[in-house]
């Protein structure tokens, strides 16, 4: 889509300056105007290297814009011709910021601001209760939550009551109480990482086993070295994976440090760390001054909040806030990954927000001069390890996790059962109704929920009219995997509240972030059952 650009530019260094003006589509009649929006950008001077330094005044140029982009555009204004504050509060700060700098550092540190900058509009307005990445295709939200921030960078929070609800729980969180609060994965439950009694009430807050390990998240690359031994060197692979993933849905396992309490890692040498892209839990992170370990924020062993009203419902009366950010767009908890082993391989311990097919793209292309890619081998599929789930260095892998209290059963649609052949879908949903009426022995009707693909045949099906009272819950289409992952556990804690007496589960495709629903799926569910529609 083309677009024309009608600037103020305002000269900022020796090879960059900042625009701000007026965009309109560009049509071939002129005048044509079919909405518009007042932008800030930051452009290379490069491309008006021909205009003198001290240029002020309306230039017109054409800019071919991804579609992606113009829709955060679109939707970063209110209405045709509304400047932003907040954007342009966000921008003009980073600017004062690069310009006090030293001269070796403007490119850089600019450069990266105007990427955090440009996270921040994909986020829809920066901490407002706003979730920009909805809509996104799964490529565009990985490129959304993939970038990658300056160490440097500080937070820069323009709402007031933002700002204030941050500094409160920045005080708990101090005062070594358990705080809540939005990540692009699911909602955490945060606490400080390097005090052990702090962490010791995420524990006994959740319920949570001693032995299942936390992982710690930081704001910034500095923040992340002081949690490892002052002579570690991250390995080439690690490297790479911080570079596309960081901040992002990925957790890296690295040795700990006698800095890191042993309540952290249940006593193993590896510490798990991640960088989340969520604005919220950077800003809460860098106004603590402190790493944070937050698993999931819910009692342990149930599904994992995507909303704030799903940790509100679990844990309302045990913890003093609840930072609201909206919906979480990526919906499942982070990929683990371990590269410490002596083969130099990556294992994906847990999958999660980044896929495995991602890993092995960025891989390919950054070892593509002839150094040979390491296998990434999935636990479970590729390889076991039954000592690691005796004494896991990662969360996920012991325990049952992610059941709602009603009972889950797994419609395996697509496998092929292991011996006969599968049952009659329909079937089996009347039997299903039957047996949980006659077990309510009421004369209320039973209560069964379907979690299902929207174009799938189950999904399209029609439902017996017997009494039950049926209840759906789409997780999008076959080929939107991503989709899927967002709404699981969303639809998992609806239908248990809405006091279902069993829930049903389709079976999806285990490629992409279908592999992590999958995974959670098999935890959640205490029957599997083979049906064919």
């Amino acid at each position: 889509m083309a677009l024309r650009w009608r600037f103020k530019v305002q000269r900022t260094s020796r090879t960059l300056f900042v625009v701000q003006g007026y965009c309109q589509k560009d049509h071939s009649k002129a005048g044509n105007v079919e909405g518009g929006l007042w932008v800030e950008l930051l452009v290379e001077w490069r491309l008006f290297e021909t205009a003198s330094s001290d240029v002020v005044g309306r230039i017109c140029v054409v800019i071919v814009v991804y579609r992606s982009v113009l829709r955060e555009l679109r939707k970063s204004s209110p209405k045709k011709g509304v400047m932003v504050s907040s954007l342009a509060a966000n921008f003009r700060a980073v600017v004062e910021q690069a310009q006090g700098a030293e001269e070796g550092r403007v490119v850089q540190r600019v450069e990266a601001a105007a990427s955090f900058l440009e996270a921040q509009r994909k986020y829809k307005e920066l901490l407002d209760r706003y979730n920009p990445l909805i809509d996104l295709t799964g490529e565009e939200r990985m490129e959304a939550t993939a970038r990658r921030v300056d160490a440097d960078t500080a937070p820069t929070v323009t709402s007031p009551e933002t700002l204030h609800a941050l500094q409160s729980a920045a005080s708990l969180l101090r005062a070594q109480q358990p705080v809540a609060f939005p990540t692009e994965t699911v909602y955490g439950l945060g606490a400080l990482a390097l005090d052990a009694h702090a962490a010791s009430r995420i524990f006994s807050t959740k319920g949570r086993p001693a032995d299942n390990p936390l992982i710690a998240h930081v704001s910034s690359q500095g923040m992340l070295r002081t949690m490892l031994p002052a002579s570690y060197k991250y390995p080439p692979t690690y490297d790479i994976l911080m570079k596309h993933f960081w901040p992002g849905p990925l957790t890296l396992l690295f040795p700990t440090s006698d800095v890191v309490p042993s309540i952290i890692t249940a006593h193993q040498p590896t510490v798990a760390i991640r960088m989340p892209s969520h604005p919220v839990a950077r800003a809460l992170i860098a106004f603590t001054g402190s790493p944070l370990a937050a698993p999931s924020a819910n009692s342990s062993g149930r599904p994992s909040p995507t909303r704030a009203e799903h940790v509100y419902h679990d844990l309302n009366g045990k913890i003093d806030i609840i930072l609201d950010g909206g919906p979480c767009q990526v919906g499942l908890e982070s990929t683990v990954v371990d590269g410490l082993q002596p083969d130099g391989n990556l294992r994906i311990l847990r999958p999660g927000g980044v896929t495995v097919e991602d890993i092995v793209r960025v891989l390919d292309e950054e070892l593509s001069d002839g150094n040979a890619r390491p296998k990434v081998l999935v636990h479970r599929r590729d390889y076991t390890d039954d000592k690691i789930e005796q004494a896991p260095t990662t969360p996920g892998m012991k325990y049952r996790h992610y059941s709602p209290s009603a009972p889950v059963t797994l419609l395996l649609t697509s496998s092929k059962p292991p011996q006969g052949e599968p049952l009659d879908g329909m079937t089996y949903i009347r039997s299903l109704s039957t047996h949980y009426h006659d077990a309510t022995l009421t004369t209320s009707r039973c209560k069964i929920g379907i979690i299902s693909l929207s174009d799938s045949p189950l999904g399209l099906a029609t439902l017996p009219n017997d009494g039950t009272q049926w209840q759906r819950f789409l997780l999008g289409p076959k080929q939107e995997p991503a989709e899927a992952a967002r709404r699981l556990f969303d639809g998992l804690l609806t239908l248990d509240q809405a006091g279902m007496d069993v829930i049903l589960i389709e079976e999806v495709a285990e490629v992409e972030e279908g592999l992590a629903v999958m995974n959670r799926v098999r935890k959640a569910a205490s029957e599997l059952q083979y049906v064919s529609f």
